[in-house]
């Protein structure tokens, strides 16, 4: 095994356990900005005093954490204000193996649905099964070696 392996499995590893410590939590409605203030029994004025800045700029970063519209920073500064500190992460939706299997079968599908319609031009298309089990096959095989495009979408 490769160093280059050995470490994309150290990613997967980390990548997979954030997931699973992840996998029920979402965002709240009304954000955690708002959430945790609450929580502490903060005012937007007080969490204002601790930063220096005035009661309208938190409420506002509470409407942009709402917006999708806030940056790490400010998340940083006011999680700091109010006693806290802020945890971002990007995970896979699933595994990592769940994503990578997904691409190789929607690459494999193309590949394999091309080629069938060009067979079929020439009355030589395979049964729906057995296209079925080239794509699974495919799949498998895209997902051991995952060539140089694997991610291209095309």
């Amino acid at each position: 095994m490769s160093v280059k392996d050995t470490a994309r499995k150290q990613y997967v590893r980390i990548a997979d356990r954030a997931a699973q410590q992840l996998e029920n939590m979402s965002k709240p409605s009304e954000g955690w900005l708002s959430v945790l203030r609450k929580a502490l029994g903060m005012s937007g004025s007080e969490v204002a005093a601790r930063m220096g800045v005035s009661r309208n700029a938190v409420y506002q970063a509470e409407r942009n954490e709402r917006d999708g519209a806030i940056t790490i920073h400010q998340m940083q500064k006011l999680a700091e204000a109010m006693g806290g500190r802020f945890v971002y992460a990007v995970i896979p939706d699933g595994s990592v193996g769940d994503v990578i299997h997904a691409q190789a079968q929607r690459k494999a599908e193309a590949l394999i649905r091309r080629a069938s319609a060009h067979m079929a031009l020439e009355k030589q298309s395979l049964p729906s099964a057995q296209t079925r089990r080239r794509i699974d096959e495919l799949a498998a095989e895209l997902v051991r070696d995952m060539p140089p495009d694997f991610w291209e979408v095309k």
